[in-house]
Formats: structure tokens, sequence, C-alpha cells
């Protein structure tokens, strides 16, 4: 068949998102959510129906609630409060050594776990990109990619499609603004574009299996850490019934001798389950219902060594790092690189913010994706290390690992992720909101509205919309004194020099939101009264809160305190779109939060 013949049609795009896991589903339901023109490809004929990764963190629901789709999440899923440990016993066999909570993050809005599995997940996604007009197209593979030397012009990509309809080629140029690769760890995007995976295999060889399991084992409904002489284990509760094992093979089990490579075909979940059995001991565990998901995998820690060619093309999730699913982080780690890319993409096409914006991408997530390593390599060697015992006195021992896991616990829960200065994150006044730390997530908390007491998390009133959020901590607008100190900074926003007006362009309540929180007290304010910060004729009777409690002081107060900033005086503090704090600063140093958003962002014309 002629080329012509074969092209099914050309078309352009504003993004193009390739595979449809956890990472390009994110970014596409953030994509559509925005308006963005976004297309999203995937080469399986049908999506996950089962096993895959299953963990999510406190700080990804979080950004999933931040969505509107935290309440789905949590009513299908699995909650994991608590963790038990298992060790050798003195008599043979094992027996707990303690339990703790499963996370060790203080500040976290939901202080747990949740599991379901990948296809569960995304199909959450999946529902709400339909919702916005937006669906994965399969089954489609990528075949050419060509990169433009010139920055106005397009990516040429050229997609087959694999089950064309009738009379159709199977061929199709797509002329991309933007392309993300989230296409996985043998990521097609990563390997045309030359872009290398740097760090090493470890020797450690694991089984998974998912099962409705029949057992006396107490904490099955529990993660727990099982070490024993016959190797290790990890039990992961799951949604329903079920509950996923992860079984420490040995090469004897897995290896082929001529080859020295892993034999998927030397085991199966029934001997899994048997060398779990031995692990167990005393108890015992087994399944009559059908197994749900197996696989086998050796831990791989690596990291690309770059996340983006010209700020153009882009890769994500799996594609650009992958370590031990045991943390429970992969698919968190997928999804929140793409939560942290969106936001940006649609800034740039918006022509709210130049392409240097883009290159922030790179430089936030590389790093948290270097730490993840550095993170996985100690608590892999530490999970699949041999149990110190009298015998052995050089192995893990007990509190060794329990130290580990809640030494970690911050950074696996992701409430502890920090992003260094750069363009987009300024820190030159931290002192004024001591507790919120620039570069981190926004710290939950509850306020109440003026206008009706109603109680607000804060982050519910800080959803990823695309907005920068400016919260103007108004301090105690009952003393007059303060009241003239927060009417100047009104002006000062109001002017049209003030970045409210110079970057907010034809609309700027589009591009920013400016909310007022006041330290007084719900008896002595009333909303219609209270002096809000961006004289904007938009700005809406909830915007107005209070440092105080509900109705009946079962919720709120002490924000001022929890956030470290001064009840009386107040301060300035801006929240990027996916919920990070960028900047705070006094109210007489406005001038520093005009230059923060030049330093990236397109002026009105």
């Amino acid at each position: 068949m002629p080329l012509a013949d074969a092209i099914t049609k050309a078309s352009k795009v504003d993004v193009l998102i390739i595979g449809a896991g956890p990472a390009g589903v994110m970014c596409a339901n953030a994509l559509a959510m925005a308006g963005v023109n976004v297309r999203i490809i995937d080469q399986r004929p049908v999506k996950v129906a089962a096993g895959q990764a299953d963990g999510i963190q406190p700080r990804t629901i979080e950004v999933l609630q931040s969505y509107g789709l935290g309440e789905r999440l949590l009513r299908e899923a699995n909650q994991m409060h608590m963790a038990a440990f298992y060790n050798p016993s003195p008599s043979g066999g094992i027996e707990r050594t303690s339990r703790a909570p499963d996370v060790t993050a203080p500040s976290a809005r939901y202080p747990f776990e949740v599991t379901l599995h990948q296809g569960a997940i995304e199909a959450i996604f999946l529902d709400s990109m339909e919702a916005h007009g937006v669906s994965v197209e399969r089954p489609i593979v990528p075949t050419s990619i060509e990169l433009s030397q010139s920055e106005e012009e397009l990516k040429d990509v050229t997609l087959k499609h694999l089950n064309p309809a009738e009379h159709q080629g199977d061929s199709e140029i797509v002329k991309a603004k933007f392309v993300l690769g989230a296409d996985g760890a043998h990521s097609w995007v990563r390997k045309s574009l030359g872009i290398s995976m740097d760090g090493e295999q470890t020797d450690y060889i694991w089984g998974v299996v998912d099962m409705v399991p029949d057992t006396d084992f107490p904490d099955i409904r529990c993660k727990c850490a099982v070490h024993s002489n016959n190797g290790s284990c990890m039990i992961i509760p799951r949604e329903c019934d079920l509950v996923r094992l992860y079984i420490q093979l040995s090469d004897r089990d897995v290896v082929d001798p001529a080859t020295g490579r892993v034999d998927k075909s030397k085991m199966g979940p029934d001997k899994l389950l048997a060398v779990a059995q031995k692990s167990f001991k005393p108890f015992e565990i087994s399944t009559s219902s059908p197994i749900d998901w197996w696989t086998l995998y050796i831990i791989g820690q690596r990291v690309a060594s770059k996340f983006s060619v010209n700020e153009r093309v882009f890769i994500a999730g799996d594609a650009c790092h992958t370590h031990s699913p045991k943390a429970g982080q992969g698919m968190n780690a997928s999804m929140n690189d793409t939560h942290n890319l969106a936001w940006k993409l649609a800034h740039v096409l918006r022509g709210w913010s130049d392409l240097s914006l883009l290159k922030t991408y790179e430089f936030e997530r590389r790093k948290y994706a270097q730490d993840l390593i550095d993170f996985d390599k100690k608590f892999s060697k530490l999970f699949s290390g041999k149990p110190r015992t009298e015998e052995n006195q050089d192995g893990v021992s007990h509190e060794e690992f329990l130290e580990a896991f809640q030494t970690f616990g911050l950074f696996t829960s992701g409430i502890g992720v920090h992003y260094e200065p750069s363009a987009i994150t300024h820190n030159q006044h931290q002192s004024c909101a001591s507790k919120l730390i620039v570069g981190e997530r926004m710290v939950p908390h509850v306020f109440v509205r003026a206008a009706d007491a109603r109680p607000y998390d804060i982050q519910d009133v800080l959803p990823s919309d695309t907005r920068f959020k400016v919260l103007v901590f108004v301090g105690n607008i009952a003393d007059s004194s303060q009241a003239d100190r927060v009417r100047t900074l009104a002006d000062e926003i109001g002017r049209p020099e003030s970045f409210y007006h110079k970057y907010g362009h034809e609309a700027p309540s589009k591009v920013f939101d400016v909310l007022s929180i006041a330290s007084a007290k719900k008896q002595d304010v009333d909303y219609t009264g209270a002096t809000y910060a961006a004289q904007a004729p938009e700005q809406h009777w909830s915007k107005v809160l209070l440092d105080d409690t509900d109705m009946y002081a079962r919720v709120g107060g002490g924000g001022y305190e929890r956030y470290g900033i001064d009840a009386q005086r107040g301060a300035i503090v801006v929240v990027r779109p996916d919920g990070y704090v960028v900047i705070v600063a006094p109210f007489e140093r406005l001038e520093d939060v005009h230059a923060y958003f030049g330093s990236f962002m397109v002026a009105r014309s």
C-alpha cells in the first residue's frame, strides 16, 4: 500500500500523552479539567483489570482530593492504619515483635495509606476525563517522533492504529505542541530520544501474589513486615477480602542456571504460596479462591539522565525512574510527576507563563527521583537482608528496621517532599510563616468561613484548578491599626502595576484566587466589613475565613500558631496550583511578590 494511502489523517493537538498508566491518566485528567486540547493513547486494547500497583500514600490522597476525586478513592479502597512486625522466634518460626502506626507523618490530613488495584484507581481518572470529553484511544502505538528546531513549530509524532476502522488506514501523523511519554519502564519515548537510564539492578528477586487468604495469622488485615530465617515477606491488605503478599525468593527458585536470568516458567502462584508458607510458620496460610494476580520482579533502581528534551517532550513515571514496589512509591511518584507538570503546561499554553517555567519540572522531579532511589536502596537492603539472630549477629535487627520505617515516614508518605529554591520557589521571607515551609505542600488546617462559620479544611479551598492561591493572613482586623495596614495592602494589590493585574491578563480571578484569613473571632467580624486583600469586584463572600473554631468548638482555631504567623500583623502566603507554598512575605514587601511572579510569568500586553 502506498504511504499516502496508509495515512489515516493528519491532526493537531496541544498535548499528546503516550501511555495511559497512572502518570498518563493523572496528566490527561488535569489537562482536560483545565480545558486543554489533549489526547491520550495506549497500546493496550483494554484497561488494567487486576494487580499491578495498588498503594496510595497520604500526600497522594490529598492530591486526588484537590481534583475532587478523593471521596471516591476512600469509598472504594482499603485503609491501612496499623503496621505489624514479625521476626524469628527463639522457639522456631516467627513471632510478632511490635505494632506501630502505618504512617509516621504528623501533619498528614489522611494519616493512613489506602490500597486498591491499579485498574480501579485508573478508572477514577478515566471517568473524570470522560466527563470532560477525553477518553483513552486504544490500541495505538507511536512509531516515530520528529523534533522541530523551532520553539514555535509543532512536533510530528507518527501513530499506528492497531485496530483501525474499516476502510481507514492505520497510520496518523499528529502535530503536537507538547508530548508526554508516560509509557512505562521500557518507554518508547525515552528510547527514541536517546535518554539513558542510570543506576543498577540488585540481586533481590521477589514474587507477588494477590489472593483471598485462609489463615490464622492475626495481623492479616494490617501492613506487615515479616523477617524469617526462610526469607522476608510483606503483607498488604487490599480492597474487599484481598491480600497482597510480597515474597522473597532465592536464585535456585527462579534463576535458569544456563542463562543466569529469571525464568518465570519455574515459578507460579502455587509455588510462591509454598515459599510464603515456610516463612509464616507456625501460622497457616493458604487460599481456597482463585489467585487474582501474580508476577515476579528483580529490584532495579534507575533514574533517567534527563526528564525532557527542549521543554517540548517530557517523560514521567516509570519511564524516568524505577525502584522497589514494597515501599509503595511507584504509582505515587508517577502521579505526582504529572501533577507537577500539568499546571505548568496549562500556563504556558494559555500564554500566562513563558517556556522557562517548564524547566522546573525536571529540576524538581528529577531530584525527588534521585532521593527516592537513595531511600529505596537503603529500604530494600534492610527488607531483603537476613534477620539478626544469635547465629547471625550481622543481620538486620528489628530495632534497626523499625527505626528506618519511622524515620523515612515523612518521605514515603509524600508529606515531606521538598522543592528547592528556584524561579518558582522563593524562600527569602521564610520567618514570616516559620512553620509553613516554602517548597513543601500547604499544611492542612480547619478554618471557618466568616459569613456562616462553616468549617473548611484549607486544602479544600485550594483546588488544583491551575490558579495561584494568594492567602492574605490579615491578622486581627478588629484592631483599627491593623485594619489600616490591610487597607494599604489592598490598595497596593489593586493598582494596575501589581502582580494581580499585570499578570492576571483580562481576567485576574482566573489566574489568581485571593483569600483573606483573619485571626479575629467570629463574634467580632462581619464578612461584609472584613477588609479583603485584593480590591477585585469578583471577590466572593466565601473567600473570607477566620482562624476560629466552629460553632461547637469541635474543630478549627490555632491556625496562625500552627503556621508560625504573627496573629496581629499577618503575612502573605502564595500557594501554587499543585498545592505547594512558593513564597511568603510581610505586607511591606509586596514588591517581592511582584518580582516572584515576574520571574516566570508573561505580563499583560
